[in-house]
């Protein structure tokens, strides 16, 4: 087996995995939404990481909702930082210093839109 095969293989899963639990997340969300009678159409709470545990802890459906969402996005940068390691395993610097300067892209992004929105 390669070690690419056995990178892709990985990835792969990372990617189900990520996309099965945002989905079961998200499903979650929408379920208690309709059992509380919350319309999708109602104001939502304002995203505020710090209190998606206690949400989730109350069966809130925003708790649910945020936490798919982070999920979805989280799992394609997931997918960048397992493949940075393989890379980085496999001898293949430049691809790792690829993946590398996605994700500083990506962080740079987050910072500016985390700064900025205040």
């Amino acid at each position: 087996m390669s070690v690419t095969s056995d990178l892709d293989r990985t990835i792969a899963r990372l990617l189900t995995a990520g996309t099965f639990l945002s989905v079961g997340l998200l499903a979650i969300g929408v379920v208690l939404m309709a059992t509380t009678g919350t319309s999708p159409l109602a104001p939502s709470p304002p995203f505020d990481i710090s209190r998606i545990p206690a949400q989730i802890a109350a069966l809130e459906p925003a708790g649910f909702l945020w936490l798919g969402l982070i999920v979805a996005i989280a799992t394609p940068l997931a997918r960048v930082a397992a493949a940075v390691v393989g890379y980085l395993r496999g001898g293949e610097r430049r691809m790792a210093l690829v993946g590398i300067a996605i994700l500083l892209v990506v962080a740079v992004g987050v910072v500016i839109g985390v700064t900025t929105e205040r």
